[in-house]
């Protein structure tokens, strides 16, 4: 039965209606600090003046934290080229990096020379930082992705790879801009990408994918759909409740790896991608100095169990969470997560097989969960429902144009939960809980198909 599980689920690599305080940094075995330079008032990170051992490669590849920045400002052109494309370098910026605020502060104290040098000799360091302003990081994985196509050399994977991030950043004329914010080429890659500003919006809507989705094979269809997002929040527009900031941004965040047949059984990818999830969203937060915009959590499938248990860290919080199609996680109740008060929403589409099935742990749209369920009744044919928006139906429909979710989660994006919160409240009614095994002929054809 968890093979059959595996099976539907497939049907998401097509889509689902379709995301500490700064310290002094330790002294560097081959690096002697003779003097500290004096700053401009207003920048914290004091700039260290570096005498004796000149700082190598090898020194940044073993570093860590604030030691990490520190060495990266101090190598010289050639070294920071050679730094750029250094395995153990960029495992340690896109694996275990500093914190954002690390980063922040770093990247603020920095001058323009500075920033210039390693935003060009560096890219591939700079634009996975989360800390660094998303538009100097949406330059220097642009640099990364156009010196990656024009390499001839490179394997067929790795080029399908880069064809499908360049083609996911095509947008209309007069469409919002798209940013890409993350860019990972090792392995099956990750890859980020923001429709709108991240920072200036007011709301910042980070989507989450579920199983079977790779950079390779769904960025471009996982951006569309970000940007349908972007649309259903513009037109809400005039309803939003105030924010820091103006407008919206919707990031399409493939930046961890998801399960395929081989590892479907294991929670260990939705542990990584957790993690992973929570510097993300501190960087949202960090670049923004203060005034940080309301930050919206989007998960569908097997992101939501991702995004539940980034939720229940301690290290990552949310204003508001919607799952959609959910397997459960280990969180037992909303009260768990670090969400406003009131602000965690579920979506169970008619015919969906996975949503309450419990099969990571508790459902989130349990009766005791204390989530608010949407209200996605109505006909699936809204004009011959009469209704305005028509009925989800399936694993797969949730963020779809025209649909009842869509414009439900677009309403929780822009600050106006309430709306939705008069429907139904989970606490008060609902399922009992009592985990169900998905049902293979509840699935339609149609949803085994690609995106329209």
């Amino acid at each position: 039965m968890l093979l059959i599980a595996a099976a539907l689920l497939t049907a998401s690599m097509h889509s689902f209606g379709v995301v500490e305080a700064p310290v002094a940094p330790a002294p560097h075995s081959a690096v002697v600090v003779a003097a500290v330079a004096k700053v401009p008032e207003g920048n914290s990170v004091p700039r260290p003046v570096m005498t004796g051992v000149q700082i190598t490669v090898d020194d940044l590849a073993a570093a860590h934290g604030r030691t990490f920045l520190v060495d990266l400002t101090g190598l010289g052109r050639s070294d920071l080229l050679q730094a750029n494309g250094d395995r153990r370098v960029l495992a340690t910026a896109q694996d275990a990096p500093p914190t954002a605020a690390e980063v922040a502060t770093w990247w603020a104290g920095l001058g323009a020379e500075d920033r210039q040098r390693l935003e060009t000799f560096a890219p591939s360091v700079v634009g996975n930082l989360d800390g660094v302003p998303y538009a100097v990081r949406d330059r220097a994985n642009r640099a990364v992705l156009a010196s990656g196509l024009a390499d001839h050399a490179a394997s067929a994977a790795r080029a399908a790879l880069l064809g499908q991030v360049r083609d996911s950043l095509r947008h209309d004329v007069g469409a919002p801009d798209r940013y890409l914010v993350t860019l990972d080429t090792r392995g099956s890659g990750r890859a980020a990408i923001a429709i709108g500003d991240l920072d200036t919006a007011a709301d910042v809507t980070v989507v989450v994918p579920g199983m079977f989705f790779t950079v390779t094979g769904q960025m471009t269809d996982f951006t569309n759909t970000a940007n349908d997002l972007y649309s259903e929040q513009a037109t809400l527009s005039g309803i939003a409740a105030p924010g820091s900031g103006s407008g919206v941004a919707v990031v399409a965040w493939m930046g961890y790896r998801t399960p395929d047949l081989s590892n479907i059984l294991s929670l260990g990818l939705a542990k990584t991608g957790a993690a992973r999830l929570e510097r993300a969203v501190d960087g949202v937060r960090q670049v923004r100095d203060g005034e940080e915009p309301r930050v919206n959590i989007v998960a569908h499938s097997y992101g939501s169990t991702t995004a539940l248990m980034a939720l229940a860290s301690g290290k990552m919080r949310a204003d508001t969470l919607t799952v959609l199609g959910s397997p459960g996680s280990d969180v037992q109740h909303a009260g768990d997560l670090a969400v406003q008060r009131d602000q965690v929403f579920v979506g169970d589409a008619h015919s969906d097989p996975i949503a309450g099935s419990g099969y990571f742990g508790t459902d989130p749209g349990s009766s005791a969960f204390g989530s608010t369920l949407l209200d996605l009744a109505g006909g699936v044919d809204a004009q011959d429902a009469g209704d305005v928006f028509r009925r989800p139906v399936g694993h797969n429909d949730y963020l779809k144009p025209g649909t009842a979710s869509l414009h439900d989660v677009a309403l929780i994006a822009v600050g106006r939960g309430d709306l939705v919160r008069e429907q139904v409240r989970r606490g008060e009614g609902g399922r009992d809980g009592v985990p169900q095994s998905p049902d293979m002929y509840l699935v339609r054809p149609q949803d085994l198909q690609p995106r329209d």
